[in-house]
């Protein structure tokens, strides 16, 4: 399945897609967390072809204050969700206790449906620890790649342990993982996740970890989103497989 992420143009102040995520629709009501309702319209029923008719609306929140806060945040909810927003996030932690409490209130008033925090940087991974653990959260946004698998020691599980859904941001760490693996043929072993590109390979590694329910893998190219889309599709590699999979790239 792919939603459409839009954000706020800040020189316009209108809605622009900004990246395009693919994750199975099932990964949301997993075992072991907080069961999240399916991410999609209630009014809406999807197509056959399991892609959904309406985009899930998520932005963030990045300014410092109260007053300013909330008139991002209603800015937002008019231009891009026409008065609803699926997940409202605070952008790296900035004001972070000033404005989940207003975000709750949006969420109690049905404005919005979802809460989360992001950051994007390692040092900020104890204070999203933190916020898991205690904000009651219903999403946390963090890097997370084969390249870069620091979140696994304590976000992820943390996350797991109390139902926070893991939306993954630089999946591609930045295009590293591209040109480490530049001209080298995808293993013939890929076939057992059903993953026919490194795209597909990159992806999947991170959607195999139980923890996980979204990468975002900005992109602007529609080749490129159509090679992304199929790895919400498919098997996903268990621990074996992604034992492997850190292994080869680290060769």
């Amino acid at each position: 399945m792919a939603w459409t992420f839009l954000e706020r143009d800040s020189a316009k102040g209108t809605p622009r897609p900004s990246r395009t995520v693919t994750c199975p629709s099932s990964r949301l009501t997993k075992p072991g967390a907080r069961r999240l309702r399916p991410l999609r319209s209630p009014h809406v029923p999807p197509k056959q072809s399991g892609q959904e008719k309406t985009p899930f609306l998520a932005t963030k929140v990045w300014t410092r204050g109260k007053a300013e806060g909330a008139a991002q945040i209603h800015a937002s909810l008019q231009k891009m969700g026409h008065g609803r927003m699926d997940l409202m996030q605070v952008h790296n932690l900035l004001d972070v206790d000033v404005h989940l409490p207003v975000l709750r209130e949006l969420k109690a008033a049905k404005k919005i449906r979802y809460v989360g925090v992001t950051h994007y940087l390692r040092g900020a991974f104890d204070d999203l620890e933190k916020h898991i653990k205690s904000s009651k959260l219903d999403f946390v946004q963090l890097p997370y790649s084969l390249a870069m698998r620091d979140a696994e020691a304590r976000l992820l599980p943390a996350a797991r342990e109390h139902g926070v859904a893991v939306l993954v941001m630089e999946p591609f760490d930045k295009g590293h993982l591209f040109r480490k693996m530049k001209g080298k043929p995808l293993p013939d072993w890929a076939s057992e996740f059903d993953c026919s590109s490194w795209a597909q390979f990159f992806l999947k590694f991170i959607l195999g970890h139980p923890a996980v329910n979204c990468p975002i893998p900005a992109t602007s190219d529609p080749a490129h989103l159509e090679d992304n889309v199929k790895a919400g599709f498919g098997r996903l590699p268990d621990e074996k497989l992604r034992a492997r999979m850190v292994k080869l790239f680290e060769s």
